[in-house]
Order: C-alpha cells, then structure tokens, then sequence
C-alpha cells in the first residue's frame, strides 16, 4: 500500500527516512554523503515522485521504493 508522505507529520517522515538510509547501508560513490544529505536526497525523490513510501501490511513494515515498480 503506498502512503502519501505529505500527510505524515514532519518528523514522523524524517524518522522514517532516516531510519530507511541508516538500513539501507547504500554505496553513494567516491562522495560519502552524512546522514543530512542522504536524508535530504531521499525527501527531494519523494516530493518529485521518483520514490514512493509503501508500507507492507503482510510484514508490518515500510519501505521507500522507486515508484516505477508500484504504477
């Protein structure tokens, strides 16, 4: 089920999305990126509607995922 992420309270979505990058453990290139700036990148995908946040009712859980594979 995807959630609409603008209806989530403010620092819900940053707690979400910083827990999805810290889990993630991504490879960002030469540039290591902090936690500011991954958590920027991820909230600047969703607001274009690259990514979308879907949650899992199976394993009660969230994840962020590109929205080609949910349209």
């Amino acid at each position: 089920m995807i959630i609409p992420w603008q209806r989530l309270n403010p620092d819900t979505l940053t707690n979400l999305i910083e827990y999805f990058v810290l889990r993630e453990g991504t490879d960002y290139g030469e540039h290591e990126q902090n936690l500011t700036e991954k958590v920027k990148d991820v909230r600047q995908q969703l607001e274009c509607g690259d990514v979308v946040l879907v949650w899992s009712e199976l394993h009660e859980t969230f994840n962020i995922m590109p929205r080609k594979f949910h349209c």
